[in-house]
């Protein structure tokens, strides 16, 4: 491992919540995401955001399938995207919605139209909140911008091998075969957190990194990764830090995936069993007071 790295063990804790909170004092995301035929991924996404502890969530998707959306899911707001066959498509409205977030979670189920390019391109230069990267968002930051290194509000990435090969100009297998080194290279060069999905996931800044231990072969199933990307935002939305909510996101969500596949069965989990278990898996990492 590359010297001078901590390595974390320790997971943050939720805090206790004050009894006059409201929903503005534990943060808004905004979740850019979905398409025609992949609604499910918006869906997992706002509703983990919602299960991580946010108190609004806003769904920002395709108009063409806002109804499907917001049908999903009664806890969050949605609003359609238009303009997909514009210049600057989705861009101006993603912007203008991300005014009112204090983190914005984008990239499941997107696809990898122009549209979807230029909101990518617009939040990650242009934008000043707190991003989570996944899936979409990440294929078409290729090449990645080097305006990346200097953003003033923090990136997440949640990258599985696949998506991390493509991002660093490698193969699976090479990512495979050194992943907590690339990992931390990466996040160093880049200045983001990465979270690198897969057994025994890694999280980065590149100066800390935790390697997850929860998790299971069940959660290797389409849109597990969708509620990882809005858990980790809703807790950011809560005034975690980028890294620290990432650390504790990820186990979670591993958590969860153990505690479904003890309810369901490694070859019966889904991504809605992951959702499901959530609220339990939160609870073990509960601060008492």
């Amino acid at each position: 491992m590359t010297t001078g790295v901590q390595t974390v063990s320790a997971l943050p804790l939720l805090p206790v919540r004050p009894v006059d909170g409201h929903k503005g004092t534990f943060g808004t995301v905004l979740v850019v995401a979905g398409s025609r035929g992949m609604s499910g991924a918006a869906v997992l996404c706002g509703s983990a955001a919602l299960r991580g502890g946010a108190g609004l969530v806003r769904v920002a998707c395709p108009s063409d399938i806002q109804a499907v959306v917001a049908s999903g899911n009664p806890c969050y707001m949605t609003v359609g995207l238009t303009g997909a066959d514009q210049p600057d498509g989705y861009a101006h409205q993603v912007l203008s919605l991300a005014h009112a977030a204090d983190v914005v979670a984008v990239g499941p189920g997107l696809g990898q139209s122009d549209a979807v390019r230029s909101v990518v391109q617009e939040l990650v230069l242009g934008g000043d909140k707190p991003l989570v990267l996944d899936a979409d968002a990440l294929n078409v930051l290729v090449p990645i911008p080097d305006g990346l290194r200097d953003r003033k509000a923090p990136v997440v990435m949640t990258p599985h091998p696949g998506e991390f090969a493509r991002l660093t100009g490698t193969t699976t297998a090479q990512v495979q075969a050194n992943r907590l080194n690339l990992a931390i290279g990466f996040a160093q060069q880049w200045h983001v957190v990465l979270v690198l999905k897969g057994q025994h996931t890694i999280v980065t800044d590149g100066s800390r990194v935790f390697v997850n231990g929860t998790g299971n072969p069940g959660m290797a199933t389409g849109g597990t990764g969708d509620v990882l990307t809005g858990l980790i935002a809703g807790l950011i939305a809560q005034d975690f830090g980028v890294f620290e909510a990432a650390v504790l996101g990820t186990w979670v969500h591993g958590r969860a995936g153990d505690l479904a596949a003890d309810a369901v069965g490694q070859t019966a989990l889904c991504a809605t069993d992951v959702l499901s278990h959530l609220p339990l898996a939160l609870r073990e990492v509960e601060r008492s007071g």
